[in-house]
Protein backbone atom coordinates (compact mmCIF):
# COMPACT_ATOMS: atom_id res chain seq x y z
CA UNK A 1 0.00 0.00 0.00
CA UNK A 2 1.22 3.38 -0.95
CA UNK A 3 1.43 6.02 1.88
CA UNK A 4 0.87 9.46 1.95
CA UNK A 5 3.47 11.97 1.96
CA UNK A 6 1.90 12.87 5.90
CA UNK A 7 2.17 9.29 6.72
CA UNK A 8 5.68 8.67 5.87
CA UNK A 9 6.75 11.71 7.57
CA UNK A 10 4.96 11.16 10.47
CA UNK A 11 6.98 7.67 10.30
CA UNK A 12 10.34 9.71 10.37
CA UNK A 13 10.06 11.84 12.52
CA UNK A 14 8.78 9.05 14.88
CA UNK A 15 11.68 6.70 14.29
CA UNK A 16 14.45 9.55 15.03
CA UNK A 17 12.92 10.75 18.29
CA UNK A 18 12.34 7.00 19.82
CA UNK A 19 15.81 5.82 18.60
CA UNK A 20 17.12 9.58 20.48
CA UNK A 21 14.70 8.18 23.51
CA UNK A 22 16.26 4.84 23.73
CA UNK A 23 19.42 5.73 24.18
CA UNK A 24 20.84 2.38 23.30
CA UNK A 25 19.79 2.50 19.64
CA UNK A 26 20.20 6.31 18.70
CA UNK A 27 22.39 5.16 16.08
CA UNK A 28 20.69 2.21 14.92
CA UNK A 29 20.70 1.59 11.20
CA UNK A 30 17.75 0.89 9.75
CA UNK A 31 16.55 0.39 5.81
CA UNK A 32 15.06 2.77 3.37
CA UNK A 33 11.92 1.04 2.69
CA UNK A 34 8.45 1.95 4.55
CA UNK A 35 8.54 -1.27 5.76
CA UNK A 36 11.69 -1.44 7.57
CA UNK A 37 11.29 1.66 9.11
CA UNK A 38 7.88 0.76 10.11
CA UNK A 39 9.53 -2.92 11.92
CA UNK A 40 12.07 -0.37 13.58
CA UNK A 41 9.65 2.24 14.82
CA UNK A 42 7.52 -1.07 16.27
CA UNK A 43 10.61 -2.41 17.86
CA UNK A 44 11.43 0.39 19.68
CA UNK A 45 7.89 1.17 21.29
CA UNK A 46 8.12 -2.71 22.33
CA UNK A 47 11.48 -2.66 24.12
CA UNK A 48 10.68 0.96 25.63
CA UNK A 49 10.56 0.65 29.50
CA UNK A 50 7.18 2.70 31.02
CA UNK A 51 7.69 6.73 30.87
CA UNK A 52 6.67 10.07 29.59
CA UNK A 53 7.89 11.46 26.16
CA UNK A 54 6.77 14.89 25.12
CA UNK A 55 3.64 16.07 23.78
CA UNK A 56 4.65 16.56 20.27
CA UNK A 57 6.17 12.97 20.24
CA UNK A 58 2.63 11.45 21.84
CA UNK A 59 0.68 13.51 19.44
CA UNK A 60 2.05 12.59 16.02
CA UNK A 61 2.35 8.88 17.51
CA UNK A 62 -1.29 9.35 18.13
CA UNK A 63 -1.94 10.74 14.35
CA UNK A 64 -0.10 8.21 13.13
CA UNK A 65 -1.52 5.20 14.44
CA UNK A 66 -5.36 6.39 14.05
CA UNK A 67 -4.33 6.85 10.43
CA UNK A 68 -2.74 3.80 10.54
CA UNK A 69 -5.82 1.86 11.62
CA UNK A 70 -7.87 3.89 9.03
CA UNK A 71 -5.67 1.95 6.83
CA UNK A 72 -6.17 -1.40 8.31
CA UNK A 73 -9.58 -1.04 8.03
CA UNK A 74 -11.67 -0.10 11.14
CA UNK A 75 -14.92 -3.11 11.83
CA UNK A 76 -17.65 -1.29 13.26
CA UNK A 77 -20.42 -3.60 15.26
CA UNK A 78 -22.93 -3.34 12.18
CA UNK A 79 -20.79 -5.09 10.35
CA UNK A 80 -20.22 -8.25 12.10
CA UNK A 81 -22.92 -10.73 12.26
CA UNK A 82 -24.53 -12.60 15.11
CA UNK A 83 -23.97 -16.75 14.60
CA UNK A 84 -27.76 -16.63 14.03
CA UNK A 85 -27.26 -14.32 11.42
CA UNK A 86 -23.98 -15.67 9.96
CA UNK A 87 -24.90 -19.93 10.37
CA UNK A 88 -28.49 -19.62 11.27
CA UNK A 89 -27.51 -21.02 15.23
CA UNK A 90 -30.29 -22.19 17.33
CA UNK A 91 -28.21 -21.35 20.68
CA UNK A 92 -29.94 -19.94 23.19
CA UNK A 93 -27.89 -16.70 23.04
CA UNK A 94 -27.31 -16.92 18.88
CA UNK A 95 -28.86 -13.20 18.79
CA UNK A 96 -26.05 -11.73 21.32
CA UNK A 97 -23.19 -13.72 20.42
CA UNK A 98 -20.46 -13.14 17.27
CA UNK A 99 -17.69 -15.07 15.90
CA UNK A 100 -15.10 -13.14 13.93
CA UNK A 101 -11.78 -14.28 12.31
CA UNK A 102 -9.55 -11.32 11.48
CA UNK A 103 -6.99 -8.58 13.68
CA UNK A 104 -8.83 -8.19 17.04
CA UNK A 105 -7.42 -4.06 16.74
CA UNK A 106 -9.64 -3.46 14.32
CA UNK A 107 -12.97 -3.70 16.74
CA UNK A 108 -14.45 -0.76 16.96
CA UNK A 109 -16.05 -2.34 19.90
CA UNK A 110 -16.91 -1.12 23.65
CA UNK A 111 -14.03 -3.28 24.54
CA UNK A 112 -11.43 -5.65 23.49
CA UNK A 113 -9.78 -8.45 25.80
CA UNK A 114 -5.89 -8.35 25.91
CA UNK A 115 -4.18 -11.45 26.84
CA UNK A 116 -1.69 -10.84 29.30
CA UNK A 117 0.92 -11.37 31.22
CA UNK A 118 1.91 -11.54 35.43
CA UNK A 119 3.95 -8.37 34.79
CA UNK A 120 1.28 -6.19 33.29
CA UNK A 121 2.97 -4.15 30.74
CA UNK A 122 2.94 -5.65 27.70
CA UNK A 123 5.18 -7.79 25.56
CA UNK A 124 8.80 -6.50 25.21
CA UNK A 125 9.85 -9.19 22.24
CA UNK A 126 10.39 -6.73 19.58
CA UNK A 127 7.49 -7.36 16.96
CA UNK A 128 6.46 -10.42 18.35
CA UNK A 129 3.37 -12.66 17.19
CA UNK A 130 1.33 -12.24 20.20
CA UNK A 131 -1.79 -10.66 20.36
CA UNK A 132 -0.37 -8.52 24.17
CA UNK A 133 2.60 -7.35 21.67
CA UNK A 134 -0.33 -6.61 18.80
CA UNK A 135 -2.38 -4.35 20.85
CA UNK A 136 0.37 -2.64 22.70
CA UNK A 137 1.88 -1.59 19.56
CA UNK A 138 -1.63 -0.19 17.84
CA UNK A 139 -2.56 1.43 21.15
CA UNK A 140 0.98 3.68 21.46
CA UNK A 141 3.14 3.98 24.56
CA UNK A 142 0.35 5.28 26.62
CA UNK A 143 -1.17 1.92 27.22
CA UNK A 144 1.52 0.57 28.70
CA UNK A 145 2.39 3.67 30.72
CA UNK A 146 -1.12 3.69 32.23
CA UNK A 147 -0.42 -0.50 33.19
CA UNK A 148 2.50 0.52 34.66
CA UNK A 149 0.51 3.24 37.06
CA UNK A 150 -1.75 0.55 37.67
CA UNK A 151 1.41 -1.98 38.76
CA UNK A 152 2.94 0.74 40.89
CA UNK A 153 -0.25 1.08 42.94
CA UNK A 154 -0.79 -2.66 43.15
CA UNK A 155 2.85 -2.88 44.30
CA UNK A 156 2.50 0.33 46.80
CA UNK A 157 -0.40 -1.75 48.39
CA UNK A 158 0.94 -5.75 48.14
CA UNK A 159 4.66 -5.22 47.84
CA UNK A 160 7.47 -4.42 45.13
CA UNK A 161 7.33 -8.44 44.33
CA UNK A 162 3.34 -8.40 43.19
CA UNK A 163 2.31 -9.72 40.16
CA UNK A 164 -0.90 -10.08 38.82
CA UNK A 165 -2.88 -13.05 39.65
CA UNK A 166 -4.38 -15.25 37.25
CA UNK A 167 -7.90 -14.59 36.02
CA UNK A 168 -8.69 -10.91 36.99
CA UNK A 169 -9.76 -7.75 34.54
CA UNK A 170 -7.96 -5.03 34.63
CA UNK A 171 -9.53 -1.79 32.76
CA UNK A 172 -7.86 0.68 30.84
CA UNK A 173 -8.48 3.38 27.83
CA UNK A 174 -8.07 2.11 24.45
CA UNK A 175 -5.89 4.75 23.38
CA UNK A 176 -5.66 4.56 19.51
CA UNK A 177 -7.04 1.40 19.17
CA UNK A 178 -11.08 2.15 17.51
CA UNK A 179 -12.17 0.11 20.28
CA UNK A 180 -13.28 2.59 24.08
CA UNK A 181 -11.33 0.09 26.37
CA UNK A 182 -8.97 -2.61 27.00
CA UNK A 183 -9.52 -5.17 29.51
CA UNK A 184 -6.38 -6.87 30.70
CA UNK A 185 -6.57 -10.48 31.88
CA UNK A 186 -3.47 -13.08 33.10
CA UNK A 187 -5.01 -16.76 31.68
CA UNK A 188 -3.51 -19.97 33.00
CA UNK A 189 -0.55 -21.11 31.82
CA UNK A 190 -0.60 -25.25 30.95
CA UNK A 191 3.05 -27.05 31.29
CA UNK A 192 1.62 -30.11 31.52
CA UNK A 193 -1.49 -32.23 32.50
CA UNK A 194 -4.77 -29.83 32.27
CA UNK A 195 -6.04 -30.08 35.63
CA UNK A 196 -9.47 -28.75 36.99
CA UNK A 197 -7.93 -25.91 38.25
CA UNK A 198 -6.62 -24.16 35.02
CA UNK A 199 -10.05 -24.78 33.68
CA UNK A 200 -11.37 -22.99 36.70
CA UNK A 201 -9.06 -20.47 36.08
CA UNK A 202 -9.88 -19.75 32.52
CA UNK A 203 -13.47 -19.53 33.48
CA UNK A 204 -12.91 -17.02 36.27
CA UNK A 205 -11.32 -14.96 33.38
CA UNK A 206 -14.54 -14.74 30.98
CA UNK A 207 -16.74 -13.99 34.23
CA UNK A 208 -14.48 -11.00 35.37
CA UNK A 209 -14.01 -9.42 31.96
CA UNK A 210 -17.75 -10.08 31.71
CA UNK A 211 -18.30 -8.31 35.53
CA UNK A 212 -15.98 -5.47 34.52
CA UNK A 213 -17.99 -4.46 31.46
CA UNK A 214 -21.48 -4.86 33.62
CA UNK A 215 -19.70 -2.52 36.41
CA UNK A 216 -18.64 -0.11 33.24
CA UNK A 217 -21.53 -0.06 31.40
CA UNK A 218 -19.63 -1.36 28.24
CA UNK A 219 -22.07 -3.15 26.26
CA UNK A 220 -19.97 -5.13 23.10
CA UNK A 221 -16.60 -6.71 24.16
CA UNK A 222 -14.28 -9.34 21.83
CA UNK A 223 -12.48 -11.47 23.57
CA UNK A 224 -9.37 -12.77 22.27
CA UNK A 225 -8.74 -16.72 22.53
CA UNK A 226 -7.10 -16.45 26.11
CA UNK A 227 -4.41 -18.78 27.25
CA UNK A 228 -4.60 -20.93 23.63
CA UNK A 229 -1.19 -19.14 22.62
CA UNK A 230 1.87 -18.81 24.38
CA UNK A 231 0.09 -20.08 27.33
CA UNK A 232 -0.85 -23.75 25.85
CA UNK A 233 -4.35 -24.16 26.71
CA UNK A 234 -5.80 -27.15 24.48
CA UNK A 235 -7.78 -24.80 21.89
CA UNK A 236 -11.22 -27.17 22.02
CA UNK A 237 -11.44 -26.93 25.65
CA UNK A 238 -10.67 -23.23 26.62
CA UNK A 239 -13.54 -22.80 23.10
CA UNK A 240 -15.99 -24.96 25.28
CA UNK A 241 -15.14 -22.94 28.57
CA UNK A 242 -15.44 -19.62 27.01
CA UNK A 243 -18.82 -20.20 25.26
CA UNK A 244 -20.14 -22.06 28.16
CA UNK A 245 -19.10 -19.33 30.54
CA UNK A 246 -20.29 -16.26 28.28
CA UNK A 247 -23.87 -18.09 27.25
CA UNK A 248 -24.29 -18.37 31.25
CA UNK A 249 -23.75 -14.91 31.75
CA UNK A 250 -25.97 -13.96 29.34
CA UNK A 251 -28.77 -16.07 30.72
CA UNK A 252 -28.53 -14.07 33.58
CA UNK A 253 -27.57 -10.86 32.37
CA UNK A 254 -28.32 -10.27 28.69
CA UNK A 255 -30.39 -7.10 28.99
CA UNK A 256 -27.09 -5.30 29.95
CA UNK A 257 -25.07 -6.92 26.40
CA UNK A 258 -25.35 -5.67 22.99
CA UNK A 259 -22.90 -8.37 21.70
CA UNK A 260 -19.99 -10.78 22.72
CA UNK A 261 -17.78 -11.51 20.34
CA UNK A 262 -15.11 -14.63 19.99
CA UNK A 263 -12.71 -13.46 17.69
CA UNK A 264 -10.42 -15.79 16.48
CA UNK A 265 -6.91 -15.70 14.30
CA UNK A 266 -6.52 -19.31 12.90
CA UNK A 267 -8.84 -21.41 11.51
CA UNK A 268 -8.85 -24.13 13.93
CA UNK A 269 -10.16 -21.60 16.35
CA UNK A 270 -13.18 -20.36 14.10
CA UNK A 271 -14.22 -24.08 13.13
CA UNK A 272 -13.84 -24.74 17.68
CA UNK A 273 -16.36 -22.17 17.91
CA UNK A 274 -18.77 -22.37 14.85
CA UNK A 275 -19.61 -26.01 16.36
CA UNK A 276 -19.87 -24.94 19.54
CA UNK A 277 -22.26 -22.60 18.69
CA UNK A 278 -23.89 -24.37 15.96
Amino acid sequence: MLQSREQEERLDYLLREFKEDSGTYKDLEVGDSYREKRMALRSLMNIRMPGGMADEVIRVQDEFLSREAEEKGIVTLDKIPTVAEQYGSSHRSADKISVWQGDITRLAVGAIVNAANSQMLGCFVPCHGCIDNAIHSAAGIELREACSHYMNRRKMQYGVRYTEPTGRAVLTEGYNLPSDYVIHTVGPVVGGILTQKLKEDLKNCYENVLKCCMEHGIRSVAFCCISTGEFHFPNDAAARIAVRTVTECLGQHGADFDRVIFNVFKDVDRELYEAALS
